[in-house]
């Protein structure tokens, strides 16, 4: 994470400039509103003086006693229309910054590296999309506003009580003057606390999200009290830093609300004194502590809208905390666009290591040369941790080579729009993503455009040659809700409507990471077969784990230290390379997809139905 807790406040409201810059208009006109609102109050006293000083003198009419009651209405309709004025300027363009400057955060999020995305974790980042943004558009338009017309209100307020009284003035400023100096302290005391606060709040979210998404391994594992202990914990931890902010705040509206107060009961004794030997009219004393009241109010808020500033800084600085993180994975300068895709794909010479590894530590790939025809399957094969799947990820440039170059038909990667790449190149991972949407959102995610095929036509072909005709059953269908990660379905019924995803991009080159683990070999056999008659002509690169799927391949490709040892086909490869040998000796068993038995019996039980209907109709 980058470090912002040395920046001032000023530097973090210049980073927020640009996006208030267009609601600047508005939000001074709030800022007016909410000052006229005071000034307006702290007329309302001056009217007491002169009702005092003149209207109640013995031998004066009513009349004057009503007209000052009739300015104090007129005053008091005008403060309460002046507060409303305020709302109403400050609400919609605040809210409208917050959405903004949201939208960009999630599309900057969308636009960072993967590796980014590696290092954070998903509660921090909500917490800075939700809770923080939250944060700075309350104090947009409450806090920032409240604290100049306070310090405006406060700053004429004294002006007027020594205009009425200086000997009570000066009193009521020397208790500013330890306010102050406490003030400087809880500053710098409260913003640490806040800032750590909100990092523990967004451990905590991502304690939450963490454990909702591995709910049935902690169930059938029984670990829920243990995760639930560990929550317990954070959860303590964050009240213990609530606390102490709250303490915080406590001490310093504590020094605000009290030496005020006794600032106002001394010049109560010496107001009276003066009074008793001429020196100040009663107007003007009733007047004082009239404007004493108004004052003490915004004197009192001071605490609690210095605290959302200091609350809304380390929001600003947590934002841009990874609003400031650069994007390393983008456009080229001047890029090439990529004209009759053929598919052929090269890596030259490919080095790559992860970010942050230590300089002792060996690359994952150390110099992988490789060529993919078009329109060829290979089969990569390799030992677990061999760095397989990173060789994948940097096809569709999830990550760039270190060293080194991968072409396709001729042409580096770096130098094709990121777009074109990835609508060239589709992917499925054997780590299944799906998202809270229906099957058919799923399947169409980066579906392209092709001619003579409605939607439902693509997605009808991408479920059929994934061997996903299931999602038809579903409830509503394809139109069926598969929740939160798709986790209401089972592993290999995911895989086929990943697969299907896929497939549905109509690629010139598919990328797939072991995408049929979950399956049987006869599902497989038959998504293989589906695969290359409707993709003829797609180059694709799939990582094996499975004996079968080696053998579906054109070609294998052995990965061994980083490095490609050996390519040729299955039956080459088995007689001439030992380590392929040893690797094929290792993979996985074929694994028993229930999902799909249950799917072959429910066809056989239609069948044999069938069958007995027709013979019942021909008896």
């Amino acid at each position: 994470m980058a470090n912002t807790s040395n920046t001032t406040f000023l530097d973090s409201i210049r980073r927020v400039a640009p996006h208030v810059r267009p609601i600047l208009p508005r939000l001074l006109l709030g800022m007016f509103s909410a000052l006229a609102a005071s000034i307006v109050a702290l007329a309302i006293p001056q009217v007491y003086r002169i009702l005092i000083n003149t209207a109640l003198q013995p031998g004066t009419g009513s009349e004057g006693l009503w007209a000052a009651a009739a300015v104090v209405l007129v005053l008091g309709m005008l403060e309460a229309a002046f507060i409303a004025m305020r709302r109403q300027f400050v609400i919609v363009p605040a809210t409208t910054v917050e959405k903004t400057m949201r939208t960009a955060f999630y599309r900057h999020l969308q636009d960072l590296a993967v590796e980014f995305h590696d290092r954070w974790a998903s509660g921090q980042l909500l917490s800075r999309a939700m809770s923080d943004l939250n944060f700075m558009r309350r104090w947009m338009a409450f806090g920032a506003i409240m604290l100049v017309a306070t310090t405006l209100t406060v700053t004429i307020g004294v002006v007027l009580m020594f205009t009425l009284s200086w000997q009570l003035g000066l009193i009521f400023l020397a208790a500013a003057v330890p306010i102050m100096v406490v003030g400087f302290r809880f500053r710098r005391t409260y913003g640490l606390v806040s800032r750590r606060s909100q990092d523990q709040a967004g451990d905590l979210a991502t304690a939450v999200e963490e454990s909702v998404h591995g709910i049935r391994v902690l169930k059938a594992f029984g670990r829920g009290r243990e995760a639930l202990d560990a929550f317990a914990g954070q959860a303590a931890e964050l009240r213990e830093t609530e606390i102490h902010k709250a303490k915080s705040l406590a001490v310093f509206s504590l020094v605000v609300t009290l030496l005020p107060e006794l600032a106002l009961g001394t010049g109560l004794v010496v107001g009276v004194l003066l009074v008793a030997h001429d020196g100040l009219s009663v107007g003007a004393l009733v007047a004082f502590f009239a404007t004493a009241a108004v004052v003490a109010g915004p004197v009192e808020a001071m605490g609690p809208l210095m605290a959302m500033t200091l609350t809304a800084k380390t929001a600003i600085d947590r934002h841009y905390e990874v609003m400031d993180a650069p994007n390393t994975i983008t456009d080229p300068a001047v890029p090439l666009e990529p004209t009759g895709v053929r598919g052929e794909l090269r890596f030259n010479g490919v080095r790559f290591r992860y970010p942050g590894t230590p300089a002792d530590r060996p690359d994952v790939l150390d110099g992988v040369d490789l060529a993919l025809r078009a329109g060829e399957t290979m089969a990569l094969v390799g030992v677990t941790g061999c760095g397989k799947t990173t060789l994948l990820s940097l096809v569709p440039r999830l990550y760039d080579v270190t060293a080194g170059s991968i072409t396709l038909d001729g042409t580096d990667l770096r130098d094709l729009p990121l777009d074109a790449l990835r609508t060239h190149v589709s992917v499925a991972f054997e780590d299944t993503t799906l998202f809270s949407d229906s099957v058919r959102e799923n399947v169409l995610l980066g579906a392209a455009t092709q001619p003579g095929m409605s939607d439902d036509d693509v997605l009808a072909r991408a479920l059929e040659v994934a061997q996903a005709g299931f999602a038809y059953t579903l409830p509503d269908g394809v139109d069926t809700l598969i929740g939160e990660e798709g986790l209401s379905l089972s592993g290999g019924q995911r895989q086929r409507i990943a697969l299907a995803r896929a497939i549905a991009a109509a690629p010139r080159v598919l990328v797939l990471d072991d995408p049929l683990s979950a399956l049987d070999v006869n599902t497989e056999e038959r998504v293989e077969a589906r695969l290359r008659a409707v993709l003829e002509g797609t180059t694709t690169l799939i990582v094996a784990h499975r004996p079968s799927t080696v053998a579906l391949a054109d070609r294998v490709a052995l990965l061994r230290d980083g490095r490609i040892d050996a390519v040729g086909t299955h039956s080459e490869l088995l007689a001439s390379n030992a380590h392929y040998r040893y690797v094929l000796a290792s993979l996985s068993e074929e694994p028993r997809d229930l999902d799909t038995e249950l799917e072959d019996k429910d066809d056989e039980l239609i069948r044999d139905w069938e069958a007995d209907e027709e013979q019942e109709a021909r008896a």
